[in-house]
Order: structure tokens, then C-alpha cells, then sequence
């Protein structure tokens, strides 16, 4: 008060006229970089939303009365080898942008050590390249706006994941949101399958109920182990990391290429046989969607990843009842309606989770201790005092120091 503030060190009283600029300037450079943050944050909502968006509609387009004339793999290969072109490119540029002394990023020893850094990549790579096969045959049992929805419950499951591989805390109120997710997609899902259907000579109901449960774990544990694996070598370049991300996803891609050629004959492994104009734009659209997760797993946070292409489930349900006559029901705006009541709910700074009461716990254990020990340096100084007011001087204390 009145301008005097107190050290937080040596507890000296400091006349501090200018604390309130302090206060001020702290807070301006705060919301600096909290907006930075925000700003890159909107970036990747407002881009995944687009890709995302775009991505079923992209596939249903490219199927032909009902069925694909390419192989869904072929074009997951592609997929990958455009990544792969893209990373190798941007590796260029930003090693030509680096300074004199760094670290070569295109040196061999600087490969090697990467690699080996990197080498749990492969983990996500294999998965992905599984997950991506599922997203075509996704499409031939459930309309875009559904499958946008069942992928939305790989909130849930990365939350549990997230959880438990890398000890995320979440709130009881995100949590609740967790929940409300849940309820809204179940909403939209009821009548999405039409009666009579049969997928692989099994019941339409254990077909699709069997396919959402893989298409739902299987990129939900790619993307927590893909976030973990970019964190954990944060100072390696992106773009590197993303050439042997994608690197191992061709590879995988290109071994299932193989093996379907290998059980359906030669005739098979013709990698650019029945693609469209479609069928380019959707390789393009899914290389875009992959490099832009990279940077939500790696900058941001996979949960944000996944609701951000909850946003795009508007858009898909929107544009596919505009191109193909799908009709939005009442049970998809509900649905959507709870999902984002959820999104709200989750991200709100009221859910997220609290640590003051354990740093105001420490901050009294430190005011605790500091006052004790005033009150220890005060009786110290006390009984110093008391001892020299009480002492007796000696006979021998009065002799002259100095010979007379």
C-alpha cells in the first residue's frame, strides 16, 4: 500500500511507485503471446474445418455407382508420397534459411541421429496407413455427415488415451462435455443405417458397429502416440520429423499395394488405374489435412485437433444435402447442436483444471517459514540485548587496553 512494497527475497520494505506499470506491462506481454496463440490456434481450426470438411465429400464423389474403380490403398500411397515431396521441399528452404554455426539439417550425421531419435514414428505411420483404408470403407455403409460424427468419437478415446500415456488431467466439467459429445453424436446416429443392408456377408448392424470400433481406436492411438513422439524430440525440425513420419507411411501403404497384388493377381498393382479428377483433388485434400495435423500434434493439442473437425461436420452435413440430396434431419441439427454446447463446455476457463489451492498451499508454507524465521532472528537479537544489558564487567575487562 501507498506505493511501498515488500522483497520477496530478503522481505526489505521498497517504495515502488511504478508497480502498477509493472502490473500493467506484465499483462500486455501476457496476452501478447496468449493471443499468438490463439491467432495459430484459429489458423488450424479454420484450415482443418475446410480439409476436413471436404474430405468425405471428396470420396463419395469419387466412388462410381457405389463402389471405388481405384484402390483405396493406391491412393493412400500417393497420399504419403506427396507429404514426403512436400517435407523434402520445406527441408530445403529452411535449411537454406539457416545461420552460420547452426546444425546442418541436411547433413548425414544430422539424418541419422534423427532417425534414431525418430524412430517411433512408425508406430502412428502403420496406424494411419490402417486407419486411412477404413475411412473408404466407411463411406460405403454410412452418408458424409454420419461418418463425420462417428469419427467424433475419437474424442472420448483420445481423452482416456491422453490420460493414460502422457498423464493428462482434465476436469469433472470436461468430462461432462466428454459425455454430452457422446449423447449428441448417438443422436444423430439413430435411423443413419438403412434397413436391409449387409456389409461383407454380415448383418449391417454388427458390419458397421464392428468397423466404427476400429475406424473410432485405431487413429485415436495414432494420434496420441504421434503427439507424444513429436513433444518428445520438440527441438527436432517438423519438417523433418514429418519426412520420416510420412516416409514409413509409404512404405507401409506400398507393402499393402503388394499384398493385394499378390492375392488379386499382377492386374492390381497398377497404381494410377481408375483414378478421376476427383479421386486428385481427394490426394491433395488428404496430404493438405496430414501436414496440417502434424502441426495441431506438435503446437497445439490432438484434442483440439478432434474438435475442430467436429466444427466440420456443419459443413459436410451442409454440402453433402446441397450435392447429393442428403437431408439434414432433426436428430443431425440436435446432434450438432449438443456437440457444440460441448465444445463450449470443454474449452470454457471455468472446466479447465485448477492448481491454485496447491500453489497458495506453498505460498503459506514459504510465508509460514519466513515469519518463523523473523521470529527466531528477533529472539536471537532479544536474548543478545538482554545478555549485554545484564553482563557484569570483570575486574580484568577494566584494565586499559593500551600500556599506561
Amino acid at each position: 500500500m501507498n506505493g511501498v512494497t515488500e522483497c520477496s527475497v530478503c522481505h526489505s520494505k521498497l517504495v515502488s511507485s511504478g508497480s502498477k506499470t509493472v502490473a500493467r506491462a506484465y499483462d500486455q506481454h501476457r496476452n501478447k503471446i496468449s493471443s499468438k496463440y490463439r491467432a495459430l490456434n484459429v489458423l488450424l481450426v479454420v484450415g482443418d474445418c475446410v480439409l476436413v470438411g471436404l474430405q468425405p465429400i471428396l470420396v463419395y464423389m469419387s466412388k462410381v455407382d457405389g463402389n471405388f474403380k481405384f484402390s483405396p490403398i493406391s491412393v493412400n500411397f500417393l497420399t504419403e508420397a506427396a507429404k514426403v515431396l512436400f517435407a523434402v521441399v520445406m527441408l530445403i528452404i529452411q535449411a537454406r534459411q539457416q545461420k552460420v554455426g547452426e546444425k546442418p539439417l541436411l547433413s548425414f550425421q544430422t539424418f541419422v541421429q534423427a532417425a534414431r531419435n525418430n524412430v517411433l514414428l512408425a508406430v502412428p505411420a502403420l496406424l494411419y496407413a490402417i486407419n486411412n483404408y477404413l475411412k473408404f470403407t466407411m463411406q460405403l455403409y454410412f452418408n458424409p455427415a454420419t461418418v463425420k460424427m462417428l469419427s467424433n468419437l475419437k474424442v472420448l478415446v483420445i481423452a482416456v488415451l491422453l490420460k493414460i500415456i502422457m498423464r493428462r488431467r482434465f476436469s469433472i466439467i470436461q468430462w461432462e462435455a466428454l459425455a454430452l459429445l457422446l449423447i449428441g453424436i448417438s443422436i444423430n446416429q439413430l435411423r443413419s443405417l438403412p434397413e436391409g443392408t449387409t456389409a461383407m456377408g454380415l448383418p449391417v448392424a454388427t458390419g458397421a458397429y464392428l468397423y466404427t470400433l476400429i475406424f473410432v481406436t485405431v487413429p485415436s492411438l495414432a494420434s496420441v502416440y504421434n503427439e507424444y513422439a513429436l513433444k518428445s524430440q520438440f527441438d527436432t525440425s517438423i519438417y523433418l520429423q514429418n519426412l520420416f513420419l510420412y516416409g514409413y507411411g509409404a512404405i507401409f501403404n506400398f507393402l499393402g499395394i503388394v499384398i493385394t497384388a499378390i492375392f488379386k493377381g499382377p492386374g492390381s498393382f497398377h497404381i494410377l488405374q481408375g483414378h478421376s479428377r476427383a479421386t486428385m483433388f481427394l490426394i491433395c485434400n488428404n496430404a493438405a489435412q496430414g501436414i496440417l495435423s502434424s502441426f495441431f500434434f506438435k503446437y497445439a493439442d490432438t484434442i483440439l485437433k478432434k474438435y475442430s473437425s467436429t466444427v466440420a461436420t456443419i459443413f459436410t452435413g451442409i454440402a453433402s444435402a446441397a450435392l447429393f440430396g442428403h437431408s439434414l434431419t432433426i436428430n443431425f441439427i440436435l446432434g450438432i447442436s449438443i456437440v457444440f454446447i460441448s465444445m463450449h463446455q470443454f474449452f470454457s476457463p471455468l472446466s479447465k483444471v485448477k492448481d491454485e489451492p496447491e500453489n497458495e498451499k506453498i505460498e503459506m508454507m514459504d510465508t509460514r517459514n519466513s515469519l518463523r524465521s523473523k521470529d527466531i532472528s528477533f529472539i536471537n537479537m532479544a536474548a543478545g540485548a538482554n545478555d549485554d544489558a545484564t553482563h557484569r564487567i570483570g575486574s580484568d575487562e577494566r584494565q586499559p587496553l593500551l600500556p599506561t
